[in-house]
């Protein structure tokens, strides 16, 4: 089976070793997705701002891979401050409201970045019904 995939263009892709979103067959996969725009943080200590940014971002990397948030079976949040709860969980609920995939939320210690607060990752499939 082939792979596509998207890349931000960060220099730490090639370093690292990874991609934003990988597609196999019909699973796609989005790595963890922090609010970093041209390596600056984006709304620094605004838990539902961070939040809003990421789920932008893996929308438009699921949107590359002819996906749509309508694919997403699951989400896995990483939260610096799980006390933001709310805030981080009202920017998941306006993204996948009608969508419902099973979530996580756990708080970790950090992310690679002190001031970033959430991290996101995803799974999805993409089942498309011939008519």
């Amino acid at each position: 089976m082939s792979r596509t995939r998207v890349f931000t263009g960060s220099p730490w892709e090639p370093l690292v070793g990874y991609c934003r979103a990988i597609r196999v067959g019909d699973r796609i996969e989005v790595a963890g997705t922090t609010a970093m725009q041209n390596g600056e943080v984006v709304g620094v200590g605004n838990a539902y701002e961070q939040a809003r940014f990421v789920l932008t971002t893996i929308e438009q990397a699921l949107q590359e891979l002819g996906a749509s948030l309508s694919d997403v079976i699951r989400t896995r949040m990483y939260v610096t401050d799980i006390s933001q709860w709310e805030a981080f969980g009202r920017a998941h609920g306006e993204f996948f409201g009608t969508v419902q995939p099973v979530a996580t939320m756990v708080e970790v210690k950090a992310l690679i970045d002190p001031l970033l607060m959430i991290e996101i990752e995803v799974e999805a499939v993409v089942v498309r019904v011939n008519e």
